[in-house]
């Protein structure tokens, strides 16, 4: 059902994709960076849930709806946009994304949530499994349905596995950064303005793509 060529190319592409910068993977790195290890590694188990979470939808159809549905597409749009633009803005005004201060610092649920949603309310990931994990899938070799939950599963702890590792390592630049506020400054106003561009591109996204 998996043949070696086949699984050895998904997780080629499933790497690059993984490793592309993006709102999920600056948020892991982010958490590093000021909470340390633990919170980057809950932050991506967050994102890596979400796109389980797309892969299931995917494998129920739930996606077709949102390629069909014009109303629906706009909810999940417009929701996905507003969340990640809410981040961007909080991270602007509060400067607290990236911070030092305990007092600052997010509880370990909410890093964990904030993770999970900004993945699952993004209609991006949920498009792209769409069209990027049939490419592997085939009637040929059994279950449709099958293929598509265990491409998705290996999807979703590369996510995690990979995220955790590049959180981890921004954990170790903390002390570092620590003794360098405009560093901070900086970096807490170039993850908001990441957040807000996602936030502007889901907008202008097409439920046909």
């Amino acid at each position: 059902m998996f043949p070696a060529d086949i699984l050895l190319a998904y997780l080629a592409a499933v790497l690059l994709v993984v490793i592309a910068p993006g709102p999920d993977n600056i948020l892991a790195l982010s958490r590093g960076l000021s909470q340390g290890r633990t919170a980057a590694a809950l932050s991506s188990l967050g994102a890596g849930l979400g796109i389980l979470c797309h892969s299931v939808a995917a494998t129920l159809g739930l996606a077709l709806v949102l390629q069909t549905s014009p109303l629906a597409f706009w909810i999940v749009k417009a929701a996905g946009a507003a969340y990640l633009v809410w981040l961007g803005f909080k991270a602007i005004r509060s400067r607290n994304l990236i911070s030092f201060v305990p007092a600052q610092q997010q509880p370990l649920r909410r890093v964990f949530l904030t993770g999970l949603l900004s993945n699952v309310l993004n209609p991006k990931p949920g498009l792209f499994v769409v069209a990027f994990i049939p490419q592997f899938v085939s009637a040929a070799r059994g279950s449709v349905a099958e293929q598509m939950l265990v491409y998705g599963a290996i999807f979703a702890v590369l996510t995690t596995l990979i995220f955790t590792v590049l959180g981890c390592f921004a954990a170790q630049l903390s002390r570092a950064l620590a003794k360098r506020p405009r560093v901070v400054l900086a970096a807490n106003v170039g993850a908001g303005l990441t957040f807000v561009a996602a936030g502007v591109s889901i907008l202008a996204l097409d439920r046909r793509r």
